[in-house]
């Protein structure tokens, strides 16, 4: 059955939730560490800063889809873990190349060097709602062929509109 695209905006956004928070970890303990460890990690800050956020938001998105999947599917513990690797890895994957290109655009075109940002400012955290955007837009159709080929599962919305729209009313008369 194909999903409705209501269904796959709550998938992209719960997709979003992990990446989004794991992001917002990351980023917040970098700064708190400082830049010396952050350079020695990956070569460079910016390349630390990307490994990081996507390992802190492939760790968290994998355990919020852990929690959605085993009760649905009734799995064992070590066979909801890959289940739940299967079902987010190319969501988590295109939100974070989203959210990762507008992050670089931010980082070397609109605050290059000596203007850069840090996560100390209100500014950088508005980009980083702009790249979060952008992650959920890139996640989207991921989200979709997750659906359609069984590997995600639907998420339930509440209000149901299936539901809603099985029990509507009729219009009143004027």
């Amino acid at each position: 059955m194909q999903p409705t695209r209501e269904q796959v905006a709550v998938a992209a956004f719960h997709c979003g939730a992990g990446c989004t928070l794991g992001d917002v970890i990351s980023e917040a303990g970098l700064f708190a560490i400082g830049g010396s460890l952050t350079t020695f990690l990956a070569g460079s800050e910016f390349a630390t800063k990307l490994f990081t956020d996507f390992l802190v938001a492939y760790m968290l998105g994998i355990f919020f889809q852990y929690f959605t999947i085993v009760p649905v599917r009734g799995m064992s513990p070590g066979k909801g873990v890959l289940a739940a690797m299967r079902a987010d890895t190319v969501s988590i994957a295109a939100f974070e190349v989203g959210m990762f290109g507008w992050m670089t655009l931010t980082r070397y075109v609109f605050f290059p060097d000596p203007h850069r940002i840090y996560p100390n400012t209100a500014v950088f955290w508005f980009m980083m709602q702009i790249a979060m955007l952008i992650g959920w837009a890139t996640s989207y159709p991921a989200n979709v062929w997750l659906i359609r080929k069984g590997w995600k599962e639907k998420m339930p919305m509440y209000p149901d509109i299936e539901v809603m729209q099985a029990h509507r009313l009729p219009p009143k008369a004027a």
